[in-house]
């Protein structure tokens, strides 16, 4: 009897075990075949280019293809929910952007639940958007661009509805208590070529849409949206210079499905800190107007619920509904 329970005791510590071994097991070995990175918006925005920053790095590191599937549509809900409904196995991930924050109160009925479906595993990047009026616009500050805007009329150019320039400009309506009538293009190049036209007289555009016009003068920065000026751009003052607590900015990270196993997400956050931390690809953020966000799963999570409630606030408030 005694050698019985003694056997018993045995089988069962290593019963214990066995889960921690396979474990273990897992991430040392994955990944063991390629992994697909959804981008939920067309190739080529910011979104797309730091997500395809980042799987190169991966994929010279783990020995794997991370491999880009752009799938846009409905505002990156498309997207979104083709990872919310992945197996959960570290072989699907998202790289997500504002649009991820923003949407969650936007649109009213959602297939999923960003906070609660979607694991965060890193982040990539915080990015700025800068305040710019065409060359010949009067005000050259932004305390005249306020006091040109109580009495004249003034054109709030954006991506489209519930865009990021959209919610930073109407952010900066609200805590200024000036109005702008937004006019919403249905994309950021077109937008841009109407401020450059001078059709419309102010965007909230982001740094690689408006700093080569900065520089050739055909467009004059008024401010940086960020809480810290950019090193990109260090003679613009930031808006919170002159609307104290203003603050907007693009946070961009990635992903998993929820019950990811933490090995997997633990070992990618590893290795996406590590990226973004590289000389090389510090200096493509800064081409962003971007600083590099090195995150603990948690203190992604936790920043991402931050930004839900701030542009909650801020859709619900200005009474934004989608197209």
């Amino acid at each position: 009897m005694k050698l019985a329970r003694r056997q018993f005791l045995h089988l069962a510590a290593g019963a214990t075990t066995l889960p921690i071994v396979t474990r273990l097991a897992r991430a040392q070995t994955y990944p063991t075949r390629p992994v697909r990175v959804v981008v939920p918006i067309a190739a080529g925005g910011a979104n797309d280019i730091l997500a395809r920053l980042i799987a190169q790095w991966l994929s010279e590191r783990l020995g794997q293809p991370f491999l880009i599937e752009n799938r846009p549509g409905a505002g990156g809900n498309i997207g979104t929910e083709a990872v919310v409904r992945a197996p959960a196995d570290g072989y699907t991930l998202l790289s997500f952007g504002a649009s991820s924050a923003i949407n969650e109160t936007l649109y009213d009925k959602l297939n999923f639940n960003f906070i609660r479906d979607i694991a965060p595993v890193a982040g990539i990047s915080r990015e700025l958007n800068v305040m710019v009026v065409h060359s010949s616009f009067p005000a050259k500050t932004v305390l005249e661009f306020i006091a040109y805007a109580k009495t004249h009329k003034v054109n709030m150019a954006s991506a489209g509805i519930g865009s990021t320039p959209h919610v930073t400009g109407e952010l900066f309506k609200m805590m200024t208590g000036i109005d702008m009538i937004h006019v919403p293009y249905r994309g950021g190049a077109p937008a841009m070529t109407d401020l450059l036209g001078g059709q419309v007289q102010v965007m909230f555009a982001s740094m690689p849409a408006s700093i080569e016009h900065i520089r050739a003068g055909k467009l004059r920065a008024l401010a940086v949206t960020t809480a810290m000026r950019s090193e990109t751009l260090p003679d613009i003052p930031t808006v919170g210079d002159f609307v104290p607590g203003y603050e907007a900015s693009s946070v961009y990270g990635f992903g998993a499905p929820k019950n990811t196993p933490a090995e997997i997400i633990e070992k990618l956050n590893k290795e996406i800190t590590a990226g973004v931390a590289d000389p090389k690809i510090e200096a493509r953020l800064a081409d962003f107007g971007g600083t590099a966000l090195a995150l603990s799963p948690v203190d992604i999570g936790k920043l991402i619920a931050a930004e839900t409630e701030k542009w909650g606030k801020v859709i619900r408030g200005a009474n934004i509904k989608p197209e």
